[in-house]
């Protein structure tokens, strides 16, 4: 009961934590309650760690869905595992909120424990404080990977071929009209929202593909601007087959204009883009069936610099759209 005119009590930063964010961790580690946590990689294998940072109407909508922002902001940093075949370990997690809403941090943290728990990633620990303005999320994670398995941006080859796994189009279409970018179609937009709001982490792709494969990287920013990473790392250049693209079965039909930019460059997407030699076609169409997530070859890699789109009639594409970049681009959310 609340009495008219009494002070509201809100939970301390300390009981927040307790309440949502304290659980417990595997034997072997330390985490929330001491200052540092605590936790060791197998003997022989390499840590690796990722830190993404997300901003409230910069990175999501506000009024997103709690449980789906939890999964999210979880989802993207376990993409950069899955990037280089990483094993998930543990993850830290830093939240600032400019009010405390009990049952908007209870639906988020489940959507965050839910993703977690599914790939065995302990939340060892964290920060919470007030933000002067929108909800600010940061997210770290370790995971374990043996060095020899790796996938480096650096490591692509002359010949090799370029897959992507999954579809492309759904996240940045669903993005653009909740931005006004594009007029809103309610079915169209209930067919892609998904795929923006909680997208799926390939960590069992990126690892079983490791073995296979010689680069990889998660396609956060566009397709065509992370390829490029690859691409400039391994000081090569790449040829991408259009009518290959393996674009969002809500978006056949849909004005092509607007899906060759969304598939070239729209960002969001948190699918694996790899490079691999010839030879290892067939082990990795087998990967794609037992891990049950589509693998498609899109095109190959080339020497030179740059990258070249080809149409169905083989004819290069030109003025192909440019991906997102934080500080060369306006508009409400991407990733």
């Amino acid at each position: 009961m609340i009495v008219p005119g009494a002070t509201t009590l809100v939970p301390s930063e300390f009981e927040l934590i307790t309440r949502f964010f304290s659980r417990p961790v595997p034997g072997d580690m330390v985490g929330a309650g001491d200052d540092c946590a605590l936790f060791t990689v197998k003997p022989g294998m390499q840590l690796a760690t990722s830190t993404d940072l997300l901003l409230e109407g910069r990175h999501f909508f506000s009024g997103t869905d709690p449980l789906r922002l939890g999964h999210k902001s979880l989802a993207v940093n376990l993409s950069d595992l899955a990037a280089v075949g990483a094993k998930p370990i543990a993850c830290l997690l830093g939240l600032g909120l400019p009010s405390i809403d009990e049952h908007w941090v209870s639906q988020f943290a489940e959507g965050f424990y839910a993703l977690a728990d599914e790939h065995g990633c302990a939340l060892v620990g964290g920060d919470t404080t007030r933000s002067e303005q929108g909800i600010t999320l940061s997210v770290t994670v370790f995971g374990e990977v043996l060095p020899e398995l790796a996938m480096r941006r650096s490591a692509a080859m002359c010949g090799d071929d370029i897959w992507v796994s999954g579809t492309l189009g759904a996240a940045d279409i669903a993005c653009r009209m909740l931005a006004g970018e594009l007029p809103a179609e309610a079915k169209l937009l209930a067919q892609t929202r998904l795929a923006l709001e909680r997208p799926t982490p390939r960590v069992a792709l990126g690892r079983r593909v490791a073995a296979h494969a010689h680069a990889a990287i998660d396609v956060s920013d566009g397709l065509l601007q992370d390829l490029g990473h690859i691409l400039q790392a391994s000081s090569l250049a790449a040829e991408i087959d259009e009518a290959a693209l393996p674009v969002h079965e809500a978006l056949r039909g849909y004005d092509p204009l607007q899906v060759r930019r969304a598939i070239l460059a729209g960002g969001d997407v948190y699918e694996l883009c790899l490079t691999a030699a010839p030879a290892q076609r067939d082990s990795l169409e087998r990967i794609a069936i037992e891990t049950a997530v589509p693998l498609t070859r899109i095109g190959r890699i080339t020497a030179g610099s740059g990258v070249i789109v080809r149409d169905a009639s083989g004819r290069i594409v030109s003025d192909i759209p440019r991906g997102f970049d934080h500080f060369r681009s306006s508009g409400d959310a991407r990733l």
